[in-house]
């Protein structure tokens, strides 16, 4: 096998050609498509034109894709380097959200720069998996599951989490929950510690229903009647369950194979709300029909066989949890929008990756792939 295509030996530096040919090829293009797709339904929500959405979408694009191919040419050995000062930039940014952030839809979750604005909590995604591939790969395998090392991970995540809280921001809390969860079970923490925080929510969710109209009551009355709505939005469809009886709508009109490009009525005449960010998944299922929708996911996927192929095939233990790591935050990404369009997860605000409207989630995505692929092509043998 060529110097090329076989795995890297331990110490072994790799040529810039060498680099570009180990590049997890399928990978790339399976993202490019994915992004694509998004273009194709910014352009069709304005109308047949590539402005508002579009054309800035395209340009992030170009420039994250760029950024991806860098973050892949530099030694996986460098990122693990750099993780504790990557978490801890990306937590001091959150932080500082508190003090000059803007607020923009009711929520403080933004810093400007000039004329631009991103959301510190996207880096925050990438930057705790990150974090917790390194500690896992330094802490000794016998002690991964005992209980006093379970506490700087555990700090690792609850940290960030009650900062975004703050702003408020819940879907993002819920991906930084998941993906942080998800890197410790690759890392091969006890199934008990899994089950026991499983029937410890549950416990919680029942004492806060429980609280209802006592005098300690958990939650206000209006978190309540959201809750209710969510199971039931007809009990408000033209307040709080707008949204999703909207999507809904939207959802059940494309049929099996769709009304036509830009035929959308829901999203044409203005009926569904946030149709360029949130909702663009119901926005391709009512213009393509479930062929289109269900394409789509077949293409998520794809990108979660590879991304876990590739983790699978990395004897390098802090490659291989950061590959799996991100793998599982790209599919937390997908399946919460997915979940919330259809009406099986409250709205909480997550993007539809790679194909939503948005800079700091495109190019956030972009950094964990240009990540993967530097585990990839820095994989030991």
């Amino acid at each position: 096998m060529s110097l090329a295509l076989r795995p890297a030996r331990k110490g072994e530096r790799l040529g810039l050609w060498a680099r570009i040919l180990r590049l997890n090829w399928a990978l790339l293009l399976l993202v490019a498509a994915i992004a694509a797709v998004g273009f194709l339904m910014l352009f069709s929500v304005a109308g047949g034109s590539l402005e508002p959405w579009a054309r800035p979408q395209m340009l992030r694009f170009a420039v994250g894709f760029a950024g991806l191919l860098i973050v892949a040419m530099i030694d996986i050995r460098f990122w693990k380097a750099v993780s504790p000062l990557v978490y801890a930039g990306a937590l001091a940014l959150v932080a500082a959200v508190e003090f000059v952030g803007v607020t923009g839809m009711g929520a403080q979750r933004w810093i400007a720069l000039g004329p631009l604005r991103f959301q510190p909590s996207e880096v925050m995604k990438v930057a705790l998996v990150l974090a917790l591939a390194a500690y896992y790969a330094w802490l000794p395998a016998e002690k991964v599951s005992r209980p006093f090392w379970l506490l700087p991970p555990l700090l690792l995540i609850l940290t960030p989490m009650a900062l975004v809280l703050t702003q408020p921001d819940l879907g993002t809390a819920i991906l930084l929950a998941a993906g942080g969860v998800g890197v410790m079970f690759l890392a091969g923490v006890s199934l008990w510690y899994f089950a026991a925080g499983a029937a410890g929510a549950a416990g919680l969710v029942s004492v806060v229903f429980a609280s209802r109209g006592t005098e300690w009551q958990l939650l206000k009355d209006y978190q309540f009647r959201r809750i209710e709505t969510f199971l039931d939005p007809s009990q408000d469809p033209l307040g709080a369950g707008y949204h999703i009886t909207q999507s809904t709508i939207a959802l059940g009109s494309g049929g099996v194979s769709g009304r036509g490009f830009m035929e959308g009525t829901q999203s044409r005449l203005n009926f569904l709300p946030e149709k360029h960010t949130d909702f663009i998944f119901t926005t391709l299922a009512e213009e393509f029909g479930f062929i289109g929708a269900g394409s789509l996911l077949a293409l998520y996927a794809l990108v979660l066989i590879f991304g876990f192929a590739s983790m699978a095939s990395n004897r390098d233990r802090f490659g291989a949890l950061l590959t799996g790591g991100l793998t599982l935050t790209f599919f937390f990404y997908f399946a919460v929008n997915v979940g919330m369009v259809v009406g099986l997860m409250p709205v909480v605000g997550v993007p539809l990756p790679l194909v939503s409207y948005g800079g700091s989630a495109m190019l956030v995505l972009l950094f964990a792939f240009g990540l993967i692929q530097s585990a990839h092509i820095h994989r030991r043998s």
